[in-house]
């Protein structure tokens, strides 16, 4: 028997996941809640085979707790369930080590059929997902990527200089490739990119 907990902060929802899970003969729902801390403490309790879990939750987020769950050695599964597509989330999501990740508008059997996958070792995630996520590789240097790092914590020119032991004029040609690359004609907008994409997690 697959032994599951649920974390969802729509209780409508949570209920009806519940629900759906229960009726599967090799599978029971034996833990749920409503925020991510709650999450994290049932699976220290249950040890469960599995934990479902949303993502914008009170308390801790579903990425928090997960990466609380593989920093604390807890060997349940992970399954992530949204409504967001946000490649950003998906990064982070992949580096916590998540064993699958959904969205909430896949057809209701695709769940059971991806716990029963992810319990015999194979990894689950949205196709769209997949296919944006290659095709949004950070194309910066290194070295650009720590200049955009020092831009978005508001550092001038002058101050990126100095942190970096750089010239300002080397500072500003790191920037005008940037907004090259990213296809951008200012500051604002490649944070703001390297932000929707999950650059900087």
């Amino acid at each position: 028997m697959i032994r599951i907990i649920i974390a969802e902060d729509q209780k409508m929802l949570l209920g009806a996941l519940s629900s759906l899970l229960d009726l599967e003969d090799d599978m029971t729902v034996v833990g749920s809640a409503d925020n991510g801390e709650d999450a994290v403490n049932l699976a220290r309790k249950h040890e469960p085979d599995i934990c479902i879990m949303d993502i914008e939750m009170p308390r801790k987020t579903g990425l928090e707790a997960a990466e609380e769950m593989k920093e604390l050695g807890l060997g349940c599964k992970i399954i992530i369930v949204t409504t967001f597509a946000r490649s950003g989330y998906f990064q982070r999501a992949v580096k916590a080590g998540v064993n699958g990740y959904m969205l909430k508008d896949s057809p209701s059997d695709d769940l059971a059929d991806a716990i029963r996958s992810v319990m015999a070792g194979r990894r689950i995630y949205a196709p769209e997902l997949i296919d944006d996520f290659y095709s949004q590789q950070n194309p910066l240097t290194e070295r650009e990527r720590e200049v955009l790092k020092l831009m978005a914590e508001g550092k001038s020119t002058k101050e990126m200089a100095e942190n970096l032991h750089l010239t300002n004029g080397t500072v500003r040609n790191y920037i005008s490739s940037i907004l090259e690359k990213l296809e951008v004609g200012n500051r604002i907008e490649a944070i703001t990119i390297a932000k929707e994409k999950g650059w900087f997690n």
